[in-house]
């Protein structure tokens, strides 16, 4: 049985993705920042449907932590990144420390643990790294310009980083999700002046859900996926062409 890490699956995507590893035969290991509540949540519904999961809790604006985790973890054949920070800030009001949160975040600790993992999926001649990026690394919403830029690093660091490990069975791509509804778009989606204005700016004409994201990481973590990499593949209903 292969084992998944999915940071950031204690809700919304990072939750969809994990459910959806897990009905495809992986051990998943969920990974939340600090409240074990909602972590369990994902780890019930995983179990329920005959699957294997276990818990790890680690904030990754803390390189410590996240050094900390993947000793702890120790190998995984497949690695999706999922967890991020996102503040709404404008460039007046954003400090240095805001700017280093989201790098820390988004970026170093995918690096922290891609560097932890890949000697051993290059020992085994096989793995996957899948990068959860945005739309906004296309189409940048103004207040979100810490993590526009900190979401297009990470694109291009798996870009790079295909072509790296491409030679030892290892794929590396990253999956743009577009407007999404999960709790993080609940509030804002909840104005219907501004709703409609989001709304209208998809060419399908409506939001996605968290599992429309899962089926094109499925099938990234597959084998049948083994000639797909350096690719950044967007799930946005068309909002970013």
């Amino acid at each position: 049985m292969k084992t998944a890490l999915v940071t950031g699956s204690s809700r919304g995507i990072g939750r969809a993705i994990a459910i959806r590893l897990a009905k495809d035969g992986y051990k998943v290991i969920l990974h939340g920042a600090r409240s074990v509540e909602k972590a369990e949540e994902t780890q019930k519904i995983i179990e329920e449907n005959g699957g294997i999961a276990i818990i790890e809790i680690a904030d990754f604006c803390n390189v410590e932590e996240t050094k900390a985790l993947a000793e702890r973890i120790g190998k995984v054949d497949t690695l999706v990144l999922n967890a991020s920070l996102q503040y709404d800030t404008y460039i007046d009001n954003i400090s240095s420390d805001d700017m280093i949160a989201h790098y820390t975040c988004n970026v170093v600790s995918s690096l922290i643990l891609i560097q932890h993992f890949i000697p051993m999926m290059k020992e085994q001649n096989w793995g996957r790294i899948v990068t959860i990026g945005s739309v906004n690394e296309r189409k940048p919403i103004p207040k979100l310009m810490a993590y526009s830029m900190s979401k297009a690093a990470q694109t291009n660091m798996a870009l790079s980083l295909s072509l790296q490990f491409a030679q030892y069975g290892i794929t590396v791509n990253n999956v743009a999700p577009g407007v999404i509804y999960t709790d993080r778009n609940v509030e804002v989606l909840s104005d219907p002046e501004y709703a409609k204005k989001v709304t209208d700016s998809i060419p399908v004409g409506f939001y996605g859900e968290p599992e429309d994201c899962a089926g094109i990481v499925s099938l990234l973590c597959s084998d049948e996926g083994r000639y797909i990499t350096g690719q950044n593949i967007f799930v946005d209903g068309g909002k970013s062409v």
